[in-house]
């Protein structure tokens, strides 16, 4: 069931455009961060947003449907909070369903050859946090590399993650900021793929 003061979207997704978002926030009301984000990402010619946690309350995701959006964007970005040094669960349980043998990997499995993959994630502490000497102990990169491999299998061009950290500062005009690098990274990205 739909959280009500989740936002509504449009309906559901259709197969076009350059680039489409995957947003997996469970608890979307709640985080200004992410919020911020997908309304600057919202703004870019060319994105499909689609909201996983609000088109599968229950975890039953449509796998045809999902190949269908991915095989209708170059760009696919993964828009997560950072849990626990990962994504929230739904994001575990599209990648089984979605990421089927022989259709995005092994023999046969082409459908995702030459796309981009973008990680685009928020984290409660600070930059310093994710540093080998930080709280953390590791760096982003190191911690998204299951996300590196999966792209690899899938052929998948891999990205430079797009981080915005210390999201639990109240600070409106840095969230503004982020927004707009985030519009900005979606642009560049989506204007070096081949449709």
């Amino acid at each position: 069931m739909r959280h009500p003061s989740r936002p509504t979207f449009r309906s559901p997704p259709q197969p076009s455009g350059r680039a489409l978002v995957l947003l997996a926030h469970p608890t979307l009301h709640r985080s200004r961060a992410n919020a911020a984000l997908i309304d600057a990402a919202r703004g870019v010619e060319g994105v499909t947003v689609h909201d996983l946690y609000d088109c599968y309350p229950d975890f039953d995701i449509d796998a045809e449907r999902e190949q269908a959006l991915l095989s209708a964007h170059p760009l696919i970005v993964l828009q997560f909070p950072f849990y626990w040094y990962s994504a929230p669960a739904l994001v575990k349980q599209w990648m089984d369903l979605v990421l089927e043998f022989g259709w995005a990997y092994g023999p046969g499995g082409r459908a995702l050859e030459g796309k981009t993959l973008l990680c685009a994630l928020t984290t409660g502490g600070g930059e310093a946090a994710y540093q080998p000497d930080g709280v953390n102990r590791f760096t982003i990169p190191e911690l998204l590399r299951p996300f590196e491999q999966t792209a690899h299998l899938c052929k998948l061009r891999w990205a430079e993650p797009f981080v915005v950290h210390g999201v639990h500062r109240d600070d409106p005009q840095a969230l503004l900021d982020a927004g707009r690098r985030y519009a900005d990274r979606i642009r560049a990205l989506s204007a070096e793929v081949s449709p």
